[in-house]
């Protein structure tokens, strides 16, 4: 990261494993610490420090779920109910955290978030 971190216009995307989550601490602190702009692909990276998050609405999947559960309970086959991918991403920026990378978000992606933080 930090080698990468020394190329211009460079940025990190977290790929969303059991591997970022578990050392999610220090994937944030090392690109804050290379003042490297990175996305995460969960909500809680971005609660701990983190740059921004395009993520699934979990909760919504969640909400979601209970459908089908509903609908098996009442003897459907789990093969015949249809796919369903997610509807809805929730953007969430951590303004304290770009601040600290020198780093100005545009007002338009800041009123496009679901969540600022301040």
């Amino acid at each position: 990261m930090t080698a990468f971190a020394r190329t211009s216009g460079g940025g990190l995307i977290a790929i969303p494993d059991s591997f970022t989550v578990e050392h999610r601490d220090q994937i944030i602190s090392q690109a804050a610490n290379n003042r490297l702009p990175a996305l995460y692909a969960n909500r809680a990276f971005t609660l701990a420090g983190g740059l921004m998050s395009y993520a699934v609405d979990t909760r919504g999947l969640f909400q979601r779920s209970t459908t089908y559960v509903d609908r098996i309970l009442n003897g459907a086959r789990p093969s015949e109910l249809p796919v369903q991918q997610p509807t809805k991403f929730d953007l969430v920026i951590n303004l304290k955290t770009a601040k600290a990378l020198g780093l100005e978000v545009p007002p338009m992606l800041v009123a496009r978030a679901d969540e600022v933080i301040e």
